[in-house]
């Protein structure tokens, strides 16, 4: 096997650094939202955004005037994408049968879906205003059936984002604040005065935002854990050198911190994309963010063998993987790690991020390895239920589970069991003691 490290991005423990710093910061701010409630949340809106409104939350009047300012073309726009993301999630959600089997004759057991019943969902717009990301959220929830969901977003330019807060409205958020980073979560998570708790966080964020999901959990439920946006590029010398550095390119603007991987059996190809992306960033726009995160966390992987690339990709667990091969469904057949996969180079991962339909909430930090991204089905919890309807089931069930209930020394549980073959079955058991074996 012959892998080679052509660029390598900063150690883990310069990545594990910052990850405590910011452990440390969100931890002291949310027991500070629990203690002081509304006072802390404006006090954080503040420091952080300069935004400190009568009340964070828009009033239906408010939110109408924010839509009046977004052109019609954008409404269209927003209308479009979200037509595809909620098209998507109800196929997804017809998936999602219930289920009643009769095991045993008497004995009824099944499983049932409920939505859950609040969900927050935390829209970034601090330093891009993610429109995206309400379709992602809102809309899937709403296709779920969430009967209470909130939206929140942080202030762009010191007011709230017209486009952002439309996107919520129209994908059926009922209730809307403009509240950004730990102080927007945390008050959703643990509320305040002014705000209800939900049940589930849902949405991407910056790093303090993914860490106060973390430390979250538990209290409510989440998405999935998320750091920063991370792609991967699997490429051969059946695509060029500048769609290859215009893809890892264009997830590096995210952020500083961006991973952005390429993974080929092509020198050729490796020598192509750098020379590509010095070029691109000269011109890029974004080119301060994303040249920091590509000498940061950048990397390109030379392997022999496509077998040696499928083992990289499948380590790497990268959150977005665009595969541009001359063998694309091999690597769908065989991906086990990865958050989602854009297969050809007729597809990017800025289709997936803004339009095409499938959720943009992905797992990152090798999350890929144990589950998949945001789906209607993170909005449904599926409640199981039983049911005995016979005499005959009653004791048969109930004397199993009183002697394997003795078998583990759990007395109260066989005890439970007994009852019902006294009353049902007209046993004879003695208090305490295990029901005998069952008569032919």
């Amino acid at each position: 096997m012959s892998i080679k490290f052509i660029k390598k991005s900063i150690d883990q423990k310069t990545r594990s650094e910052d990850d405590e710093k910011v452990k440390k910061i969100v931890e002291e701010t949310l027991k500070k939202i629990e203690t002081h409630g509304d006072q802390h949340i404006r006090e954080l809106s503040e420091k952080f955004d300069n935004y400190s409104p009568k009340s964070f939350k828009l009033t239906e009047s408010e939110i109408e005037d924010l839509i009046n300012e977004v052109s019609d073309e954008d409404k269209n726009d927003i209308r479009f994408a979200q037509k595809q993301v909620r098209t998507f999630a109800e196929a997804q959600l017809k998936t999602l049968s219930e289920l009643e089997i009769e095991t045993h004759p008497g004995v009824i057991l099944g499983h049932k879906n409920i939505p859950v019943q609040a969900v927050g969902c935390y829209v970034p717009a601090g330093k891009f205003p993610m429109v995206a990301s309400a379709h992602m959220s809102v809309v899937t929830a709403s296709v779920a059936g969430v009967p209470r969901i909130v939206a929140t977003t942080p202030p762009f330019k010191g007011k709230p984002n017209p486009a952002v807060v439309a996107a919520m409205k129209m994908g059926g958020a009922h209730e809307i604040y403009v509240l950004g980073g730990m102080q927007g979560v945390g008050a959703m998570a643990i509320g305040t005065e002014t705000i209800k708790a939900v049940d589930m966080l849902v949405g991407p964020g910056n790093a303090y935002v993914a860490e106060a999901k973390r430390q979250l959990y538990g209290k409510v439920g989440i998405d999935l854990f998320a750091g920063p946006t991370e792609t991967m590029v699997i490429a051969d010398d059946t695509v060029d050198g500048e769609i290859c550095a215009t893809d890892l390119l264009g997830q590096a603007e995210h952020g500083y911190n961006s991973p952005a991987v390429m993974i080929t059996n092509s020198k050729k190809l490796v020598d192509e994309t750098l020379n590509q992306i010095d070029r691109l960033l000269e011109i890029l726009p974004t080119r301060d963010t994303a040249s920091i995160s590509w000498r940061d966390y950048g990397e390109v992987i030379l392997c022999d063998t496509y077998e040696e690339m499928l083992f990289k990709a499948n380590e790497v667990a990268s959150e977005h993987v665009q595969v541009m091969t001359d063998r694309d469904d091999w690597f769908l057949n065989n991906m086990t790690s990865y958050g989602a996969l854009f297969l050809g180079p007729r597809t990017n991962v800025a289709n997936g991020d803004k339009v095409i339909g499938t959720n943009h909430t992905l797992p990152t930090k090798k999350a890929g390895r144990y589950t998949g991204g945001l789906w209607v089905g993170k909005f449904i919890k599926t409640h199981t239920y039983q049911k005995i309807t016979t005499d005959e089931a009653a004791t048969k069930i109930g004397e199993y589970g009183s002697r394997l209930s003795h078998l583990e020394g759990f007395i109260g549980h066989a005890e439970q069991c007994n009852v019902r073959v006294r009353r049902y079955g007209g046993a004879n058991i003695a208090y305490g003691k295990p029901a005998s074996k069952l008569k032919n």
